[in-house]
């Protein structure tokens, strides 16, 4: 936890990493308080409506029986094992389960199509994965020659054994692996901002090197009573690395919920009725709540709010306050190197238009292309010193691409920013093109691949464009294969293409048609002049 102070640069002077060198996510989060008092890990807001309280007990329990079940099935340690759940217990234990064994874990965002999870299961090797009946539907046809074992939560067939009975007959009793600090425990998939997304491998460590970044936006997380919820899927870091095993780490019950579309009625009731005490809501969720009229209605006043992607304005923060009687807290990082810049209105007041200051233990700075450290007030990339226990061991078998993300020892976020004399950071912009829509951060090279795929285009780019609620529109500009028809009907087919080969989140709100891409010398897409073209209506 944060050192106790009465000021941010009390609590950043005193702050030092408590490390050691052998740690385990899952005997951390979960097995220290398994005690036999039956203390509250999860509590399953059910899709019938019903509510399951699941306690540390039975998450360790039901862990063990699930490693049990993967040891019995081949799978050893730094074996990768997909999770395909959504926000639901099974989810939280496949991920206990991988650690527990030493195995790798491998999140996937359930609305993920075939070709998006094709592409991750073959790239890092999995040879087991962990779903639902959702899932399972999507993998016939899949080429995933590492793939040997599939668990489906909801029933045996189409070649996945029946999860529930095969853990019904495991013992409940597993020693987790020794692992060490350092020790691959996870990786997560970026959202492919130049070219294939890249998995991002990530230690056990990395859990710790989250706490500080939780704790501040959460106005100094945890205190007693405290129980966090998240709109945002566990299968993000976001959700992932934020909420869940932040909170189980400290001891702090979690609420879960699969949520197939945000409601932000819904999520009004929801905080109010189970007492709901701190959240992380991406900003299109804070965007939609506000849009509820008379929302003193439903009684909801968290204790704490978090919220990332983007930097919030003024009025969405009177809002916040006015709404809930709290400041909504604003947090950076990427997948890479998460949480390392926040405010924290139990700490300091909040400045709009300024996403906070470094978190203690991350040393960040504004630095030039060589890597120097920039003076206050100028522009650069926003970066991190390494050695820093959230910071990403490499990318998964990408060893050149690991070392284009640093000069020297600083990891460059992409993100152009600068700093003032006080040490808050200002978001400016991107280098690296990423789309950040409805809260998800978008990669523009996967949906492009996915275009160029179809028969009708002979090029494709995808920029995002400004829009009231979803911060950016990914918008495909469409150069169409010779003979080929243009009209409102192909628009709608390509939509429709990325939308069932990929995710339902980076489908092209927008499609224009074009004859010519601009290029650059080397024959690169100019993403710059047709964000300028199309933002201006030039297109």
């Amino acid at each position: 936890m944060l050192p106790q102070g009465d000021s941010y640069e009390a609590i950043r002077r005193a702050f030092r990493w408590q490390v050691p060198e052998r740690f385990n996510i899952a005997t951390a989060c979960c097995d220290r308080w398994a005690d036999g008092s039956g203390r509250l890990a999860l509590l399953h807001l059910r899709t019938d409506g019903g509510a399951e309280r699941i306690s540390f007990d039975r998450l360790k329990a039901e862990s063990n029986r699930l490693a049990n079940v993967l040891a019995a099935h081949g799978v050893r340690a730094g074996d990768r094992v997909g999770v395909l759940l959504p926000q639901v217990p099974e989810a939280a234990i496949a991920h206990l389960a991988a650690y527990k064994l030493g195995a790798i874990a491998v999140p996937l965002f359930q609305l993920f199509q075939e070709q998006a999870l094709e592409y991750r299961l073959r790239d890092c090797g999995a040879v087991a994965l962990v779903t639902d009946a959702v899932g399972l539907a999507k993998l016939p046809g899949l080429d995933l020659p590492d793939l040997r074992l599939v668990l489906n939560a909801d029933g045996a067939g189409q070649g996945a054994r029946d999860l529930p009975f095969e853990m019904a007959r495991a013992s409940d009793a597993f020693t987790p692996c020794d692992t060490a600090a350092a020790d691959p425990a996870i990786i997560i998939y970026t959202s492919g901002t130049t070219g294939a997304p890249k998995g991002a491998l990530h230690a056990h460590r990395v859990l710790l090197g989250h706490l500080p970044g939780v704790e501040m936006p959460q106005d100094l997380f945890p205190q007693p009573g405290d129980l966090f919820w998240t709109p945002a899927d566990w299968a993000w870091v976001g959700g992932l690395f934020d909420v869940l095993l932040p909170s189980l780490y400290h001891g702090v019950p979690v609420l879960a919920h699969r949520m197939a579309k945000f409601d932000p009625e819904f999520a009004f009731r929801l905080m109010a009725e189970h007492g709901v005490r701190n959240t992380f809501l991406p900003p299109t969720a804070l965007k939609m709540l506000r849009l509820v009229p008379n929302p003193a209605r439903f009684g909801a006043r968290p204790r704490s709010i978090g919220s990332g992607g983007e930097t919030l304005g003024a009025e969405l923060l009177d809002w916040g306050r006015a709404t809930f009687g709290c400041t909504i807290n604003e947090f950076y990082g990427q997948t890479e190197c998460n949480l390392v810049v926040s405010s924290c209105g139990a700490l300091m007041p909040p400045r709009p238009g300024w996403m906070g200051r470094a978190v203690p233990g991350h040393e960040v700075a504004v630095v030039d292309a060589e890597g120097r450290v920039l003076p206050p007030g100028e522009q650069g990339t926003i970066a991190i010193r390494r050695p820093d226990p959230v910071m990403f061991l490499g990318y998964w078998n990408k060893p050149e691409a690991t070392a284009a993300k640093f000069v020297g020892d600083w990891l460059l976020t992409g993100d152009q920013g600068e700093q003032d004399e006080e040490g808050w950071f200002r978001f400016v912009g991107r280098d690296d093109d990423v789309i950040t829509s409805a809260g998800y951060r978008i990669g523009p090279g996967e949906i492009e691949d996915c275009l160029a795929a179809h028969p009708a285009v002979a090029m494709a780019a995808v920029i995002g464009l400004p829009d009231p609620l979803r911060t950016e529109a990914v918008t495909a500009i469409v150069v169409p294969a010779p003979g080929v028809t243009v009209d409102d009907a192909l628009g709608r087919s390509l939509q429709d293409h990325v939308k069932t080969r990929l995710a339902a989140h980076v489908y092209p709100r927008l499609v224009h048609f074009t004859d010519a891409l601009p290029l650059t010398a080397t024959g690169k897409v100019m993403r710059g002049e047709l964000r300028r073209r199309y933002s201006k209506g030039e297109g």
